[in-house]
């Protein structure tokens, strides 16, 4: 037996040696590090891949929609010129769009998109950029009638009745667009479209037509030609015509978007030392032309348009809201329809000032119902509107030193008078009714001033700052019987159409706003004295939202600035004048309202003439877009004509 020292030793092994297998770990870890940093490098490459896709696929999408825009956009605009070389009145032995329309329209719609216009402005200007251009325009009138009897050029379908008399016309315009569109990055898209544009025109029976005033962008009455002065150049939009005859000078250009009418045969061509008279244009004298773009025609040896005799039916609206009647409005007439703030009919004679109303009182209950049109002012007076809440008109005169307001509120249907410490309500607002039924028309308010309206404007904030004058909702025309002097902006608190060109894309100035036409209008008249201009703002701007008319028969009228110079003076509406006169401006922007040449909307009880001349119509137009084609010229259809 070993001794126990021995077998201690006999039992215990040596550790086993592992130099073979140093560094396992280190290799483990690297090679596991490199798998990882090839996955996080694929997974860089393809999001980097997809991000570079989707970025082009983007642009090249932004081009395509930018192509698609320009189309519409060209598309719609050449519409609207169409439409809009449809005089307010013709002959109805005539088609009523002119000879070379589309020529012109073809012309308009290539200057106004043939170089880059972008698609979003206003505040869409921050949204994906793109911006298109039209490479190619044609738009030719159809010269086939068939079945259709057709007139000489321009060629015309014609509309008959089972009599054979003419009830309308038919235009079909074919054209085709080629709309170039472009992204931020470059990308291009080219599309094209191919189609027919129609155009229906329903005549009205001859004579016996009656047109508001306010259809007219400009309408002059007495205009002698070469008299010593001209139109004014510039950019004039909506119907315009002169009982007279137009000059035209060398300061500059003139375009009319909208057809020109005048019952002189010729026009005058105003050079230095000599005025040309002319049935034709352009007109050149040596090396300096003249040469006026008319869009939509320029009609010389028109008949004359009848202008109204005086103010009466305008005082009369006050009192019945209809405003019909050839005789002047007695101070009896007056008794018998209005009263003041106590209550009290206008008395039958002596001098008497102040604000009037067309009101009842129950003899019983004493309660009190507007029966009226309007409000009546007794002398001379300083006037302010302003648009107070959602629904209210308020009105401000002071006379000497009595203050009076009157407020109309259409959503609580009453009137409210305040004047010195008295206040009184009225159950029901101003109204316009039909002349032959007494039925309501609208909510409207006319105001007649039997004097001077020696102030008006609306209202400013504390910093001098222009609010809204004109509620929406509101139909409001202001008569006076002498001069009225607009010292401040009347500000509409809705704008029904754009004062800039591509305020909505692709448009000219004075297009109509959608969903801003909420009836609110303003018209300003006076039959025998001028509206004079006395800017008393700060900035020295001028902004009038109405139709402004100085217009009677044998009247002498005319807008005139009787202050200091007006930086701009803009007008969103018209202007309706016996005779032009100073303005005394150094811009001067007039936008037509267009909402006045549709459907017969113009301001409550504004002047209008009756056009009785045999064979003299109007037409309602209607208009209607047939597509035959569209290509991508981008792609594979580069060899279609539409594409070259």
């Amino acid at each position: 037996m070993l001794p126990a020292s021995a077998r201690r030793l006999q039992g215990t092994r040596p550790p086993r040696c592992r130099c073979g297998a140093r560094g396992v770990a280190l290799v483990t870890t690297l090679l596991l590090l490199t798998l990882l940093t090839a996955i996080t490098l694929a997974m860089v490459l393809a999001v980097s891949s997809d991000t570079l896709i989707n970025g082009y696929y983007q642009n090249f999408r932004g081009s395509f929609y930018a192509a698609d825009s320009g189309l519409n956009i060209a598309r719609q605009a050449m519409v609207n010129q169409i439409v809009a070389a449809v005089p307010a009145t013709f002959s109805a032995t005539a088609s009523p769009i002119p000879a070379g329309t589309d020529s012109a329209v073809r012309t308009a719609t290539l200057s106004a998109y043939g170089s880059n216009t972008p698609v979003n402005l206003g505040r869409a200007a921050s949204s994906w950029p793109g911006s298109f251009r039209i490479t190619g325009l044609s738009l030719t009138l159809s010269t086939n009638c068939s079945p259709s009897p057709c007139t000489p050029p321009p060629y015309t379908a014609i509309v008959t009745d089972a009599t054979g008399k003419v009830t309308g016309y038919q235009y079909i315009y074919n054209y085709m667009l080629q709309s170039e569109g472009h992204s931020n990055s470059g990308e291009q898209m080219k599309l094209a479209d191919e189609g027919s544009l129609v155009i229906n025109t329903s005549l009205t029976a001859a004579g016996g037509v009656t047109a508001s005033f306010a259809a007219w962008g400009m309408f002059i009455d007495q205009y002698a030609i070469c008299s010593g002065s001209y139109l004014v150049p510039g950019t004039i939009t909506g119907p315009v015509f002169t009982n007279g005859a137009w000059t035209f000078g060398t300061a500059g250009s003139y375009l009319f978007t909208d057809p020109v009418g005048s019952v002189s045969s010729v026009a005058g061509y105003q050079f230095t030392g000599a005025c040309v008279q002319s049935a034709t244009s352009p007109v050149k004298r040596g090396n300096v032309t003249i040469a006026p773009v008319f869009q939509a025609g320029f009609s010389e040896g028109q008949p004359s348009i009848p202008l109204p005799p005086n103010d009466y039916n305008q005082e009369r609206a006050v009192l019945d809201g209809i405003g019909t009647g050839s005789s002047p409005v007695t101070k009896n007439d007056l008794n018998s329809a209005v009263r003041d703030i106590n209550g009290n009919p206008y008395p039958n004679s002596g001098a008497t000032s102040g604000v009037w109303l067309p009101y009842t009182v129950d003899a019983v209950t004493g309660a009190t119902t507007f029966t009226g049109g309007g409000i009546y002012v007794e002398g001379d007076s300083q006037v302010t509107l302003s648009a107070s809440g959602s629904s209210a008109e308020v009105w401000t005169f002071k006379q000497g030193l009595t203050t009076t307001t009157v407020t109309v509120d259409p959503s609580s249907n009453t009137t409210t008078i305040v004047s010195g410490g008295i206040s009184k309500t009225i159950s029901g607002v101003p109204t316009q009714k039909d002349p032959s039924t007494g039925a309501l028309v609208r909510n409207a308010t006319m105001l007649y001033v039997n004097g001077n309206i020696t102030s008006l404007s609306g209202p400013h904030d504390g910093s001098g700052n222009s609010l809204p004058a004109i509620q929406d909702g509101q139909a409001i025309t202001i008569t006076a019987a002498r001069n009225m002097t607009v010292t401040g902006d009347l500000l509409y608190k809705t704008q029904p159409v754009t004062k800039t060109q591509n305020q909505i894309p692709g448009t000219p100035a004075d297009t109509l706003i959608p969903g801003n036409d909420n009836g609110q209008v303003l018209g300003l008249f006076t039959a025998t004295g001028d509206i004079q201009m006395q800017n008393a703002q700060s900035n020295g701007n001028l902004e009038i939202d109405a139709s402004i008319a100085t217009l009677s028969q044998g009247g002498l009228g005319g807008l005139i600035n009787t202050g200091a110079a007006i930086n701009t003076l803009t007008i969103v509406g018209g202007r309706i004048q016996n005779k032009i006169k100073n303005i005394n401006s150094r811009t001067r922007n007039v936008f037509f309202d267009r909402r006045f040449a549709m459907g017969g909307f113009s301001p409550p009880w504004f002047p209008s003439t009756t056009l009785t001349l045999s064979g003299v119509v109007s037409a309602t137009v209607s208009s209607s877009v047939q597509r035959v084609k569209w290509l991508d010229c981008t792609a594979i259809n580069q060899l279609s004509p539409s594409c070259q």
